[in-house]
């Protein structure tokens, strides 16, 4: 019996081969569209609003997953397609950490230079959100979902975290749901948004605001960093890319110890100080119904490995088409070709050192490692290596990402809908205040002694 399970899991059904086929002809359709529609600017006064092509990925697949109760069954993407989309987002994103890595290893040495701000700008990202998220979240009436809202940005470990210590149909568990929730359907568009406006005042530094991007979310780092990005000249673009990438990988590799012991521990102290003061009674707080929680869908099975790698060389054919339509470059070029093999070489390697180390650590840091070994000066050939990777735009990596996560967003907008506006504002402080916090440390010490 369960050698049939095991079978099964390993190769699915022809019908949802089928439906798996039809996502990515659905992603391949929205890189192409939102490609060739491009950046589009919305001054806002001094300032203005940046429209990536990941962007208009990623909306388009979500209108899609929301209409397809209304649409032909050949055009609908249902629920377990969207689960599966979800599935298909998390090795996918590997491609886009590789890209970044391969920038990060030849860029060390500048890296070393930026002092103690790629450091303690990580004290922003992670008590950023408490910061400017709690005070908001007690004036509006929550109590304690507040917690669980403005610990962190609320991803994956955040819902361990919380759903260990105090459980998930506890107030602290609907509380980080919320945000979680909140990060997964608007994240990247609200941080992309946000990291525009606030690039375009000119106020800091691209460098400070690109290490405020590693929020520790590949999809919301990609849509900050690239609408940073998209402000600069190619090569402070790169810059950008890299410390963005530094700051990710850092977040992500001691987020959880430092959510678990300093930020989690510290909010709740704070909860404690501020309710008293300024804390309402007011019908905001969620409901407790415990079928909150149960909405959230989980994601389709763990891929197989043909699978795995079958979709990593998809994501590089759909980057090919977004490199060429939007940066002019060649699929066809050698280099281009050599470039996309290596990335996804090193998505290979770096997969396969997490699985044989036992999941010890994520495999986003193990994929990372694998990169910036293949770039560093000391590795043979590094100069060659990162001279071919260097002809793939890191934001055509992004397209293809960001139109999985659409095609995957709408299984949660009942849940969603049910948590209530104020939770949805608190969560967006929270995700402002990562990355405003982070920002603000760095831009500090990037003009302080200390961070000579």
């Amino acid at each position: 019996m369960a050698s049939t399970a095991s079978a099964a899991a390993i190769s699915p059904p022809t019908t949802e081969s089928s439906g798996t086929a039809k996502l990515f002809v659905f992603a391949f359709v929205l890189v192409l569209v939102a490609e060739f529609i491009g950046n589009v600017n919305i001054p806002l006064g001094s300032a203005k609003i940046v429209l990536l092509p990941l962007l208009w990925a990623l909306l388009m697949g979500a209108a899609i997953g929301l209409a397809s109760k209304r649409l032909p069954p050949g055009l609908s993407v249902g629920v377990e397609l969207q689960k599966t989309a979800a599935a298909i987002l998390q090795p996918a994103l590997l491609m886009f950490i590789a890209k970044l890595a391969l920038l990060v290893g030849g860029s060390l040495p500048k890296l070393a230079a930026s002092g103690f701000g790629l450091v303690f700008q990580e004290f922003g990202h992670f008590f950023g959100t408490m910061v400017f998220g709690l005070p908001i979240a007690l004036l509006l009436g929550i109590k304690r979902q507040a917690i669980g809202a403005t610990f962190s940005v609320g991803r994956e470990p955040s819902l361990a975290i919380i759903g260990e210590k105090y459980g998930m149909q506890s107030p602290e568990g609907q509380g980080v749901l919320a945000e979680y929730l909140t990060g997964t359907v608007f994240g990247a568009v609200f941080i992309a948004i946000v990291a525009g406006l606030v690039t375009s005042t000119g106020i800091f530094n691209p460098l400070a605001l690109a290490m405020g991007a590693g929020v520790g979310s590949g999809s919301m780092m990609a849509a900050a960093a690239g609408s940073i990005a998209a402000q600069q000249t190619p090569e402070v673009a790169k810059d950008v890319a890299t410390f963005a990438a530094a700051s990710n990988l850092i977040t992500t590799t001691i987020g959880t110890y430092f959510t678990l012991f300093l930020s989690l521990p510290f909010t709740i102290w704070a909860y404690g100080k501020l309710e008293p003061l300024i804390g309402r009674r007011s019908a905001a707080t969620i409901d407790d119904e415990p079928r909150i929680a149960g909405d959230v869908h989980e994601s389709a099975a763990s891929l197989s490995w043909p699978a795995l790698v079958c979709t990593w060389i998809l994501v590089g054919c759909f980057a090919f088409a977004g490199n060429w339509i939007t940066y002019k470059t060649s699929p066809f070029d050698p280099a281009v070709l050599g470039g996309m093999a290596i990335i996804v070489g090193v998505v290979i390697i770096g997969y396969s050192l997490y699985r044989l180390t036992s999941r010890n650590l994520p495999a986003v840091v193990w994929v990372s490692l694998v990169g910036m070994a293949f770039t560093f000066p000391a590795f043979p050939g590094s100069a060659a290596i990162a001279g071919m990777t260097g002809k793939i735009n890191f934001l055509a990596l992004s397209t293809p990402l960001l139109a999985f996560a659409g095609l995957s967003i709408a299984k949660d907008v009942p849940a969603f809908r049910r948590l209530g506006w104020r939770i949805v504002v608190v969560s967006f402080a929270a995700n402002f205040g990562t990355f405003i916090g982070a920002a603000i440390i760095a831009q500090f010490f990037m003009h302080h002694p200390l961070g000579g």
